[in-house]
Order: C-alpha cells, then sequence, then structure tokens
C-alpha cells in the first residue's frame, strides 16, 4: 500500500499565519507543512485541505483516481473547496467499515476528542491507522493486531502512542509518522530528537511512503541520563522521553520529608505533570528493580540516590570515610551501575549536574560533589543516551 503525505502539518499549516514565534519564523523549506492530508495508493483521499490538488501534482500524482475522501476533524473556517471530479468529502460515523471498490477496507476509529480516526486495510493486507488532532483513541480492542503504520499526532497527544502500545496495536515493527505538526516544538533537529525518543518520525510533505516497510523505523533508546542543574527542566525533560510509553514506573528517590511543606509541594507538582497510568514506587532500592523485567522506569534522581548511600556509610564524617565508608560507597555505585549495564528494562534516569559551579565550602560539601560526578560518569557510560539541559534546552551528549 502506498502512501504519500500531501501535507503533514496542524490544521492551520506551519509557520502559522502571522505567527511571530520562533518555530514559526525557523519553519522554512522542508520544515515548511501544508494542512496533514493523505492520499493512499491514488484512490482514498483522508482529509481534504486547500491545495491538495497541487500538493499531490507537486508530488508526482494526480487526484483523479481518487473514489473517496474522508474527513478526520472538523475543519474551522471556510468551507474547503471540492476539486472538480474529486467525490464529496465525508466524515464515517464511529465504528462503520467501509469497503471500496478498489479493495480498500475502512473503518471509523473512535476519539476521545471531536474527530474519527481511520483504519485503512489494503487490497493485499498492509494496515495503517490514522488518527486526527489532538485526539487519542477511545475504547481500544485489547487484543488488537499491531498496524504496520500509524500516523497521528505524536506531540500533541503523546498519551494517545501509549494507549496504542498499552493494546499492541502498535508494535516494534509499527513506522509511527508524526502528522499535524505544529509550533509546539522548533522543527528541524530538535523535532527528530523529540520523536525519535517516542519511536516515531517526521517527514517533508509530499514523501511517498511504502506501508509495512521495516528499516525506517528508528530504534527507541533504552538507556538515558539526563543531567541538568536546579530547574534546568531536566525532570520535564525525563518525563516528556516516557509519555508515548504505556505503565511506566516512576522511582521517587527523594521520600515524603514528613513536614517538609515546600518539599511536598514540589512532590505534587512533579506527580501534577504526569501521565494518570504511571506508577510511583519511593525507594532508593534501585538495583532490583533494574533486575525485574517490567515496564519503563524513569528514576529521579540519582543526586538523592547518592545522598541516602553517602548517609548509610556514614560518608560525612572524616574518620568512617577513611576507615571504610569511602570503599563502601564506591562498591554500592559499581554495584548500581553494573545493574543499568545488565538491564533489560527501558530506563531514563535523572542526575544534576553540579560541577560546573561554585566550589563548596565545607569538606563534606567537596566530598558530595566529588561523588555526584564519578556516579554520572559511571551511570553516562552505560548509557546510550545521555542529555544536559540547560534553560530548558536539551544538549545531546551521547546517542
Amino acid at each position: 500500500m502506498e502512501l504519500t503525505l500531501l501535507g503533514t502539518g496542524a490544521p492551520e499549516g506551519l509557520p502559522r499565519p502571522d505567527c511571530p514565534c520562533a518555530a514559526c519564523a525557523s519553519a522554512l523549506g522542508q520544515d515548511a507543512r501544508a494542512a496533514t492530508a493523505l492520499l493512499v495508493d491514488g484512490t482514498l483521499l483522508l482529509d481534504l485541505t486547500p491545495g491538495a490538488a497541487f500538493a499531490a501534482a507537486r508530488a508526482g500524482h494526480s487526484l483523479g483516481g481518487v473514489r473517496q475522501v474522508l474527513l478526520s476533524h472538523p475543519h474551522d473556517g471556510p468551507a474547503v473547496e471540492v476539486p472538480a471530479g474529486l467525490p464529496q468529502p465525508v466524515r464515517v460515523a464511529d465504528g462503520r467499515e467501509l469497503a471500496l471498490i478498489t479493495g480498500h477496507r475502512v473503518r471509523a476509529v473512535p476519539m476521545d476528542a471531536p474527530g474519527t480516526g481511520y483504519a485503512v486495510t489494503g487490497p493485499e493486507g498492509p494496515r495503517l491507522l490514522y488518527l486526527p488532532p489532538g485526539a487519542a483513541p477511545a475504547g481500544l480492542d485489547m487484543n488488537g493486531e499491531a498496524y504496520d503504520m500509524v500516523l497521528a499526532d505524536v506531540v500533541g497527544r503523546p498519551d494517545g502512542l501509549a494507549k496504542l502500545r498499552a493494546v499492541g496495536a502498535v508494535g516494534p515493527t509499527t513506522d509511527v509518522i508524526a502528522v499535524h505538526l505544529d509550533h509546539d516544538v522548533p522543527p528541524g533537529p530538535e523535532l527528530r530528537r523529540r520523536l525519535a525518543a517516542a519511536g516515531a518520525r517526521a517527514v517533508p510533505d509530499g514523501t511517498t511512503l511504502h506501508v509495512g516497510v521495516y528499516e525506517d523505523v528508528p530504534d527507541v533508546p533504552r538507556r538515558t541520563l539526563v543531567l541538568g542543574g536546579a530547574r534546568s527542566g531536566k525532570s520535564v525533560e525525563a518525563e516528556r522521553r516516557l509519555e508515548a510509553f504505556p505503565d511506566v514506573l516512576y522511582v521517587a528517590t527523594g521520600g515524603a520529608r514528613n513536614g517538609d511543606t515546600e518539599w511536598a509541594s514540589r512532590v505534587s507538582a512533579h506527580r501534577e505533570r504526569r501521565p494518570g497510568s504511571w506508577r510511583t514506587v519511593e525507594t532508593c532500592d534501585l538495583v532490583p528493580l533494574l533486575a525485574e523485567d517490567g515496564p519503563a522506569l524513569l528514576i529521579d534522581c540519582l543526586s538523592l540516590w547518592l545522598t541516602d548511600a553517602m548517609d548509610s556509610v556514614n560518608a560525612w564524617d572524616d574518620a568512617e570515610w577513611a576507615g571504610g565508608g569511602e570503599r563502601a560507597l564506591r562498591a554500592r555505585v559499581e554495584e548500581l551501575t553494573a545493574a543499568v549495564r545488565a538491564t533489560r528494562r527501558t530506563l531514563v534516569a535523572v542526575s544534576n549536574e553540579v560541577g560546573s559551579g561554585i566550589v563548596p565550602a565545607t569538606a563534606s560539601g567537596r566530598r558530595y560533589r566529588d561523588e555526584l560526578g564519578r556516579l554520572n560518569a559511571g551511570f553516562a557510560a552505560e548509557c546510550e543516551h545521555v542529555l544536559l539541559v540547560v534553560a530548558g534546552q536539551a544538549v545531546v551528549l551521547r546517542g
């Protein structure tokens, strides 16, 4: 089944008309995107947008063979003119199935927001799923077969991709294409980086894809370390990397700190930001979790794990440190990094980068700074991806 993307942008396109933001200003050339519309095997058009006929011509296709035009979402603004010869666009009622004369079968998939998704099966059997902007599937079949290709609003609704993964509709060989792209993320390298972390990719307008081609599916990084200073955005970056995956286990190493209202406020802000499907466990016993099979782990953060580890060996006392505390701490760090090397789970860990700041005034402060630097270096050595977040911007150090 051949699929040509006549547009891959949000309903207003990218750049948005008269928008002065930085993302729109840099959306030039291949990063400029018309509103999303899909041409399937030259016979089925999903979403009719202004200039669709010209977009098809630029891609080397014609709309002359289109036998069905389906709309996926309410179209605001003036009605789009239907080019001569095209059938009248329609939206299909949820759950209804169409059998086209071309041999394609189309099923309307219900959404949790205004709009309709379409599952299309080609004459030879390949299957694709197309979702409207700002929407995720509702009422999915728990025993669903994985689609060959999914086209969805990955940036705006990563939870939709998580739902599809949870029921097996997206598997390791599913090619996930991000569409309805807007100015939420700067185009270019930053967009590609974020999509790759979700196991998705973007393609320029006019691209023709063959549904079922496995070679183009990006590999999701299995182990990632996210470094950053205070309020740098490192936790947000770490959480964003797992938004498109179900059943994430959030490992909080900071504890409750009863009576500390400021800490409680921080913890509450983190919980409100996380998807409701994630589970939370408060522990510093990380090695058993890394050894188990299970869903993705998000550890926040290693710097608090180190505080607990140093407390356990009384590293703050110079005599205890010299008398065996240092050796005991290094053994615990080596045990942790060995567990990271051996783990089969998807892992994202957060840690503070403190080595670039003011030198602590106390010996214990300098000891903590030095040990955290060693821990970060050892942990990073076992990760495929390492990021440094500065002022909310992620700089790729590895991967």
